[in-house]
């Protein structure tokens, strides 16, 4: 540009007028990006595709009739074809930026909701179970109202940095309680006792009160014994859980088949008590994993769900956003969630819950729905890497002691004065 001479007109300087291209776009995606948390999801959806085709020909033989005979990798197909449609969901959402991402969120919990209320009426039922929507695509609203709500809960907490008075938490329980109770309805307690745990952790991090706190777990602890006398589904799975079950009862035949491979497994397409296993492509295929490759497979999938959880905490300890901290913390806490549920029922620990583990089983609509949560979760943690934090997020949450940079204190950030 020509220096400045006083008097004399100089020519604004150059804007472009168009756009960015779709090629500057991803080049911005990738720069942003955590690619170390989008490489631990992209693995662990490989490993998912070859855990399908391990768990397929079981579930092929079993619903397979006279009248028709289903390909033993049928849903190992179907599901590659799935898990396609997610990585572009997955990719989609998180080219997001934060505040699309919060809209999104946003809209995806109220319209889910307004699903949910439409599942009494016109809803579909499986196994006994009144969850799917069938509008030219079955799916399932409580699946997609999750990560939705994580995002709506953070947002409403989130108004408390510009009032203080505001009563986030009460306006936020209210919210809650509106798909708790439709999810009860379907029959859905895995789903139910889900939501609640990540609005819990929501309202930890945004820093409310400990006796609120102590009232809030007691009254959950009591709302779970009344639901075990007045709700017979969750009195059924009790029970049959408490008793320790039969060589027939789903639970116990998926532990096993886990603890049928040993260490190293049976071998690829070797095992043989997962033919006997129900959903073994869906809520069981970690007990198809343990046979057929081992305990200690199963060891390293269980640290990949944890090594996801870490790597996002760790992207928000220097968060200066509340709204990206607690969205953040919720939506991991809803992936982690889902997989500490489904791996504690195949090792017998937990009730059965039809809960399926996240980018690893067999789905349609649960896969879709996964895949936008982790979307969620890229798009929340992008991070342009030319730019310095100066407080520290979640580190003062959990009482780290103040860093020193240069010689000079960096300032505790008060979210709740």
């Amino acid at each position: 540009m020509q220096p400045y001479v006083p008097g004399q007109r100089r020519r604004p300087a150059y804007v472009p007028s168009q756009k960015l291209s779709r090629t500057a776009r991803l080049r911005i995606w990738w720069r942003e990006v955590d690619r170390v948390l989008l490489a631990l999801i992209l693995v662990l959806m490989v490993f998912g595709a070859v855990a399908v085709a391990a768990g397929s020909p079981a579930s092929a033989a079993r619903l397979s009739t006279t009248a028709e005979t289903l390909d033993p990798l049928y849903f190992f197909y179907r599901h590659l074809a799935w898990q396609a449609v997610g990585i572009a969901t997955m990719v989609g959402v998180s080219m997001l930026d934060r505040d699309s991402a919060r809209r999104l969120g946003i809209v995806l919990a109220v319209i889910m909701t307004f699903c949910l209320f439409l599942v009494p009426v016109i809803g579909t039922e499986v196994n006994g179970a009144r969850r799917w929507l069938t509008i030219g695509l079955r799916f399932q609203p409580s699946e997609f109202v999750n990560p939705g709500f994580a995002v709506f809960t953070a947002w409403i907490l989130s108004w408390r940095v510009r009032d203080s008075n505001l009563p986030v938490i009460a306006l936020s329980g209210i919210a809650l309680a509106i798909p708790v109770f439709l999810i009860m309805m379907q029959p859905n307690l895995g789903g139910t006792i889900l939501l609640i745990a990540t609005w819990f952790v929501s309202i930890l991090l945004a820093g409310a009160p400990i006796k609120r706190l102590g009232m809030l777990a007691g009254g959950g602890v009591a709302l779970l014994t009344a639901t075990y006398f007045l709700y017979d589904n969750a009195r059924h799975r009790i029970d049959s859980f408490m008793g320790g079950g039969t060589a027939f009862d789903q639970v116990d035949l998926a532990e096993r088949t886990l603890l049928a491979g040993g260490l190293t497994g049976s071998g690829y397409g070797l095992g043989i008590r997962k033919m006997n296993l129900p959903e073994a492509h869906t809520d069981y295929i970690f007990s198809v994993i343990g046979e057929e490759f081992g305990l200690i497979v199963c060891g390293i999938v269980v640290l990949f769900y944890l090594a996801i959880v870490a790597r996002v905490l760790m992207k928000l300890i220097d968060e200066d956003d509340l709204f990206a901290l607690l969205a953040g913390a919720g939506l991991a806490a809803l992936f982690g969630g889902q997989a500490f549920i489904n791996i504690l029922v195949n090792l017998q620990l937990f009730p059965s819950k039809g809960m399926t583990l996240p980018l690893v089983s067999y789905g349609g609509s649960s896969t879709i729905a996964t895949c936008l949560t982790v979307g969620l979760l890229l798009a929340i943690t992008k991070r342009n890497p030319f730019l310095k934090r100066e407080t520290r997020g979640l580190a003062d949450l959990i009482g780290w002691q103040e860093k020193r940079e240069r010689g000079e204190t960096v300032l505790r950030r008060e979210i709740f004065p």
